[in-house]
């Protein structure tokens, strides 16, 4: 096994200390506190269990305290669906959401009965075919309503199984008894 060459000074672990102690951004503090226990000498799979970051990031988190210090351990990432689409596109998506209904989009396989109404899952589809992005979290959708300024309405408790003749044929009965 390859001996570690990485090895923090009780000053660079200060330094990484004071710096886990002052921010308040979860994640950075992951960061410094993985590299000050790998700078210690913790073994990797000890680091992994005690931070639950995985070995590669640990690696890339190492590399960065060297070559930059403790700003290079900082996170600086923006959310994974900040950039799936730009501003013209939800323009777009705004315009369209006004012009078209679910039916028009996708006939009778909308999540409501009537189709009049978007639902999150007929926004997802609307989204996937118009511009072939799909975010994984709901939370994205209900963003992107909001963005385009629509309203967050329930959904209409009717089974798409319904046949409405039998249900009016039953309600004719219902009246003459």
């Amino acid at each position: 096994m390859a001996k570690r060459n990485f090895q923090i000074s009780d000053e660079q672990e200060r330094e990484l200390r004071q710096a886990f102690e002052q921010t308040r951004d979860g994640p950075t503090r992951t960061r410094y506190q993985a590299v000050r226990l790998y700078g210690r000498g913790y073994r990797v799979g000890e680091i992994e269990a005690i931070t639950g970051c995985t070995r590669s990031s640990l690696m890339n988190w190492v590399r960065e305290y060297q070559q930059i210090g403790v700003a290079g351990v900082v996170d600086q990432r923006q959310g994974g669906n900040r950039a799936k689409l730009t501003r013209e596109q939800i323009q777009q998506v705004s315009k369209r959401l006004r012009e078209y209904t679910p039916r028009d989009l996708f006939g009778a396989e909308t999540q409501t009965s009537s189709g009049q109404h978007w639902t999150v899952e007929d926004l997802a589809r609307a989204i996937l075919k118009w511009f072939g992005v799909e975010w994984q979290s709901r939370t994205s959708y209900y963003t992107l309503f909001k963005q385009c300024e629509f309203t967050y309405q329930r959904t209409e408790k009717v089974f798409k199984s319904r046949r409405e003749h039998e249900v009016a044929e039953f309600e004719a009965q219902l009246e003459k008894n």
